[in-house]
């Protein structure tokens, strides 16, 4: 079991910068794959980053590349998401997600056990 608590949400004016942060209880954080999922009003959640057990293997949706990196602790239990030259269509809940059953992060939702409750971002035109 893990706990999920997500902060760094705000508002932000379209090409600005947040970073994302999402700390984990419990000892075997290092254990699960790690992604950060959003999700806008009216639409599905969809995957926007995830990681490896070990942080060796990132990936990003296409939408998201060279905008966003994800990067993990895992000697401080935490997963963070840095995101850059922000549009509008990032407006959306981000929602950050553990998947205790493999070593490399899977983009469908239905892969991760745990769940944050989400914090919001912003993106004014």
């Amino acid at each position: 079991q893990v706990q999920l608590v997500e902060s760094g949400g705000g508002l932000v004016q379209t090409g600005g910068s947040l970073r994302l942060s999402c700390a984990a209880s419990g000892r075997t954080f290092s254990t699960y794959a790690m992604a950060w999922f959003r999700q806008a009003p009216g639409k599905e959640r969809e995957f926007v980053a995830g990681t490896s057990r070990a942080g060796v293997t990132t990936v990003y949706q296409d939408s998201v590349k060279g905008r966003c990196t994800i990067s993990r602790d895992n000697a401080k239990n935490t997963v963070s998401l840095q995101m850059s030259s922000l549009k509008p269509e990032d407006t959306a809940v981000y929602y950050c997600a553990a998947d205790p059953d493999r070593v490399v992060p899977l983009q469908s939702a239905i892969s991760y056990e745990f769940w944050g409750q989400g914090t919001q971002v912003t993106v004014s035109p």
